[in-house]
């Protein structure tokens, strides 16, 4: 089948284009695209979509993605987290290994498999765990994990304190290709901390941590990294005071790049002054200082992607005293539109977003998905980059609605999400 989208505004973040022009998919492969009207096409299509001027983009490829199978299914399923990733423009899911129990098991990722080919309308990519149970005392498995269909391996929040176990592992991962994906924290600095230290943290008596602990833990990896010469990302660089690190790791040749959640560009640590339990996440919000020294490493390209980072957390878990509650927030269908708060503050444009959000993650993780380019699968989100709406969390598909944005003015619909060239979503 062969369907022609025209009148788009095209999204291309491999030229770093934003201009009107066509699009013609068949078979699921984008095959050709031209600038405004088509003249002279070989091929008539089966069907032609008018996208009446709106924007199409490569769909997101969100790394970080956590569903709560196993273990914890009351929280977020596979297919509740597919419909979600689906409604915000959400075409990949590179989820996390940190279930009950860890994804450390060929067994587990092929359940994984199993459960998102059945329920996700999207695609879903497992991560394994680096160690087992994510205990940070034994590497799993890499080579198995690997056939077994990981795409990277980390224990998530899970700082591997014994040095000598991650430089084992790095090494093995080096020597299979493996790329691993860490969360540079200092841990003891770290653990137990509600809050960026600071005058904000103690007014409002929060248990508080300095971001160099984040500095110092990225430090200790990229170290690890010289040693061993292992595929390194950071997943979430969230404090001005990092950047230095991760810039000479750059230059010095190293194979490292760097994430950040879509929370640490759009927030800050003043957003907790009512002590409301959703704007709880891990690592905690920073300063305005440190926002927008983040949000320039992202259009510089020093940081290359941005995630969702997306925590389902039970309202038992969050209705609890700030320090605590359980950290984290739903983002599949928040992303964009809180995106596209940074594209109408003039902080980036929209391609330099969906580099961040579509092709460095689709290049980082090997995957051709990411770009408008002949040959590239048909992964797309239709959006309104200007439409206004005010979100209420109770009308999310996620299992849980633990969202910082909830009642908040937002800009930035999803019209139409297509997986394959299939529509997997649609707005009324």
């Amino acid at each position: 089948m062969t369907t022609l989208f025209t009148n788009a505004r095209l999204i291309d973040p491999e030229t770093g284009t934003d201009a009107v022009g066509w699009l013609m998919v068949r078979d699921g492969t984008i095959t050709a695209r031209g600038e405004n009207s088509p003249q002279g096409l070989e091929e008539h299509p089966a069907k032609t979509i008018d996208c009446m001027g709106k924007c199409l983009a490569p769909g997101i490829v969100d790394i970080g993605v956590k569903v709560c199978e196993p273990g914890e299914r009351h929280k977020e399923s596979y297919k509740t987290a597919g419909l979600a990733a689906a409604a915000g423009g959400v075409t990949t899911m590179i989820t996390r290994p940190d279930t009950l129990p860890a994804l450390d098991t060929p067994e587990a990722l092929e359940f994984v498999e199993r459960r998102a080919n059945e329920a996700a309308p999207v695609n879903v990519l497992p991560m394994a765990a680096l160690t087992k149970g994510r205990e940070g005392r034994e590497m799993t498995e890499i080579g198995f994990l690997m056939d077994a269909g990981a795409v990277a391996f980390t224990d998530c929040d899970h700082v591997v304190t014994d040095t000598k176990v991650l430089t084992r592992a790095m090494t093995y991962a080096r020597a299979l290709g493996a790329l691993v994906i860490a969360h540079p924290q200092e841990p003891t600095l770290s653990g137990g901390a509600a809050a960026t230290s600071g005058k904000f943290a103690a007014l409002r008596g929060l248990p508080a941590v300095s971001p160099m602990a984040e500095r110092m833990g990225l430090d200790r990896d990229i170290a690890l990294v010289e040693m061993t010469g292992v595929k390194y990302h950071a997943d979430q660089i969230t404090c001005a005071r990092a950047l230095p690190a991760l810039e000479r790791a750059k230059n010095n040749g190293f194979d490292v790049t760097a994430g950040t959640s879509i929370h640490h560009l759009t927030l800050n640590e003043l957003d907790v002054a009512d002590y409301r339990t959703f704007f709880k996440i891990k690592p905690p919000l920073r300063s305005e200082d440190d926002r927008v020294a983040i949000i320039e490493a992202v259009r510089t390209g020093l940081i290359d992607t941005i995630s969702s980072m997306h925590t389902p957390q039970d309202e038992e878990s969050k209705r609890l005293p700030f320090e605590e509650a359980a950290s984290g927030a739903v983002a599949l269908e928040t992303l964009l539109p809180a995106a596209m708060s940074l594209y109408h503050n003039g902080y980036l444009t929209l391609s330099e977003l969906w580099r961040a959000m579509s092709l460095n993650p689709a290049r980082r993780l090997g995957l051709p998905c990411g770009r408008l380019s002949a040959g590239a699968p048909a992964d797309l989100v239709l959006f309104d980059a200007d439409a206004p709406f005010v979100l209420d969390r109770f009308k999310l598909n996620s299992k849980s609605k633990n969202t910082p944005f909830d009642g908040r003015t937002m800009q930035g619909k999803v019209l139409a999400t297509y997986v394959a060239g299939q529509a997997v979503y649609t707005r009324d």
